[in-house]
């Protein structure tokens, strides 16, 4: 098994150095203690209607300093008012949970994550990782300092279809890799509804590094960060429009970013103007491509062959299959991850990426990107 499957394998979450298991349990069947902080990112929602269906996990305490938010998911979720907190520092000392699974703004990651980190509680964070990349670097800090462990949470990691692809990669099926294009991205958040607490700093580039740029360039960044086996490109040119001003005064809401390397070249189209939803990858190599159709489907074409095929990607096993088993799974020490889809080494390239795009489409110049400091 090669690393590019391999990481993938594993896919999910991780540190970017391993780190000695904890004593999370009394037993290996004893839930997992989680704790969330914040309720102002939506996709907590997604969360929120997974855990009861999940008996790995526990939930011991959220925390959200905004009373009405905080009542209005206690309401909606059944969740005993006991487990409400307004401040972090109070709760990791009453609870001291296993992990904290973040839902703050992107800004208020490194803040959490440290705080975790003093009191040696790993974290796992909806992507990307940071809004900046000075910001990056001081969570990877935190991380080595106090051994905790830090997890970024990827819709499409937990995609069979693109699973599949690192597979026929893997298996050489595809050839070297050439080009890789990535689209991501929706109506916009505005269009789609999403709730007036996440539309408040989604849009806002204090608070979410920039807008569809980071909000969904980052998915193509992790992606193609694996299949260069944790390289970072040469260089990053990006090019961000806006263009529904009315709407998003502040940020872009459409964004073109290539990715060179030696050998192969990524385009990432983040938008907020896709007339759907849509996560799809498309790799081309020289002996062939894979294409992914949603979660499920691939489209494959081999060199010699005179049509394509399409294909259902096998079953992803359940420790590779959600956000939550992944986690579970790491912490119990089941799962070992190494350079993953959301392991801090890989996302750290991702905000060398991030951060590349964003001066690049400032000054309409290519940016090189340069190592980064130990």
């Amino acid at each position: 098994m090669t690393n590019v499957i391999r990481m993938f394998f594993i896919a999910g979450l991780s540190a970017c150095f391993l780190f000695p298991v904890m004593a999370y349990a009394a037993s290996e069947d004893a839930p997992v203690r989680v704790a969330i902080v914040g309720l102002v990112h939506g996709h907590v929602k997604g969360f929120l209607s997974a855990l009861p269906k999940n008996s790995s996990a526990t939930l011991v305490a959220v925390v959200e300093p905004q009373t009405e938010l905080a009542k209005g998911y206690a309401a909606e979720y059944k969740l005993d008012a006991k487990l409400f907190y307004s401040d972090l520092e109070k709760m990791l000392v009453d609870v001291h949970p296993d992990a904290v699974l973040v839902y703050t703004s992107i800004k208020d990651h490194r803040r959490v994550i440290e705080a975790a980190a003093r009191h040696g509680v790993s974290a796992m964070v909806e992507k990307p990782l940071s809004t900046t990349l000075d910001d990056a670097i001081a969570i990877r800090a935190a991380a080595r300092e106090h051994h905790v462990t830090v997890l970024v949470n990827y819709e499409t990691t937990w995609y069979a279809s693109n699973r599949e692809v690192f597979a026929q990669v893997n298996a050489g099926k595809l050839g070297e890799i050439r080009r890789v294009v990535v689209h991501d991205g929706h109506e916009g958040p505005q269009e789609i509804h999403v709730e007036q607490e996440f539309l408040s700093w989604l849009t806002d580039p204090r608070t979410n590094g920039a807008g569809a740029l980071f909000d969904f360039g980052c998915y193509g960044a992790d992606l193609m960060t694996v299949l260069m086996h944790g390289n970072a490109p040469d260089s990053v040119v990006a090019v961000t429009r806006t263009f529904k001003p009315e709407i998003y005064p502040k940020v872009d809401d459409d964004a073109t970013v290539v990715l060179q390397y030696a050998k192969a070249q990524a385009v990432l189209m983040p938008s907020w103007n896709w007339s759907f939803s849509r996560k799809d990858m498309e790799v081309y190599g020289v002996d062939g491509y894979g294409i992914t159709v949603g979660p499920n489907l691939v489209r494959v074409r081999y060199h010699g062959e005179a049509a394509e095929t399409e294909m259902r990607a096998p079953q992803v096993p359940k420790d590779a299959s959600n956000s939550l088993d992944y986690l579970v799974a790491v912490l119990r020490g089941r799962v070992k991850p190494d350079r993953d889809l959301s392991s801090l080494e890989t996302n750290m390239v991702v905000m060398q990426i991030l951060d590349a795009a964003l001066r690049s489409s400032q000054n309409g110049r290519a940016v090189t990107v340069t190592a980064l400091p130990e």
